[in-house]
């Protein structure tokens, strides 16, 4: 069985597939870059036996971080207690398999590039992907599978918590879907500048985007689809038409991927 594990900002993500290539379990962690391989194994430990996983049956790992100080323990975790050497996204001998058409591809995400091969396998391209992480992210693959660039946003909670800190009087409030885009009251109106704002976001990029990709490639991708993954997808997919598809284990599935392309079974 392979460990995929996805290190982001706010969550560092676990989960492991058997052979056939089915998920058998995914369970979330809070980041902590002082979190040691031994408290991340007693945490996991008892998840892996919730799942009826034993230890030994994991015979494989490989890990993406945009956290670069977790990675030491991440690496310890699985070196010493599932005795494996994982496969690191970015090191210099793990083959994506796609181009990166970057001026400086060294400082492309990790999570961004797994997102991409799988976008590319699984969808083809071209494509949009939209991930709704700490910050909002959209990258863009071309027909040929490449990577060729995208936009960094604030990410949605990001955005709540510093209307939160920067405005006195504005309390801090959940993500949710506003009925109404007026507000009646000072929460609703948060909640209706935040979610409708971003439906703003998404809709307005996907259209400059579309447009400048066609303008660059001769006409190709003026209709390009669009992926949505990270935690908050489902909310945003029924509210827009710009969104085709929900993926939220697109960075897990875009991990097994390039593991199987390295170390082909």
């Amino acid at each position: 069985m392979l460990l995929a594990i996805d290190s982001g900002n706010t969550n560092i993500v676990f989960a492991v597939f058997d052979d056939k290539g089915e998920m058998r379990g995914e369970w979330r962690s809070a980041t902590n870059v002082n979190r040691t391989a031994d408290e991340l194994w007693v945490w996991l430990t008892h998840l892996l036996q919730l799942a009826e996983i034993k230890r030994t049956d994991i015979d494989a790992a490989i890990i993406a971080t945009v956290v670069p100080a977790t990675l030491f323990n991440l690496k310890s975790l699985c070196r010493k207690y599932f005795h494996v050497d994982p496969l690191v996204v970015g090191e210099p001998d793990v083959d994506l398999g796609i181009g990166v058409l970057m001026d400086n591809p060294d400082e492309v995400g990790a999570d961004r590039l797994v997102n991409a091969v799988a976008a590319n396998e699984r969808y083809g391209g071209p494509v949009i992907v939209i991930d709704f992480g700490t910050a909002t992210t959209f990258d863009v693959i071309d027909g040929k599978g490449n990577y060729c660039g995208g936009i960094i946003a604030p990410g949605i909670n990001l955005s709540l918590e510093a209307l939160h800190q920067a405005a006195a009087k504005l309390p801090r409030v959940a993500i949710t879907k506003p009925k109404r885009v007026i507000g009646k009251s000072t929460v609703p109106a948060m909640q209706a500048g935040i979610f409708w704002g971003y439906v703003g976001l998404i809709e307005g990029l996907v259209v400059r985007i579309r447009k400048e990709y066609a303008e660059d490639h001769g006409g190709e991708g003026a209709d390009m689809h669009v992926i949505a993954t990270g935690g908050l997808a489902p909310l945003f997919v029924d509210s827009s038409s710009y969104i085709n598809v929900s993926d939220v284990e697109l960075t897990l599935n875009g991990l097994r991927s390039i593991y199987r392309r390295n170390r082909p079974q």
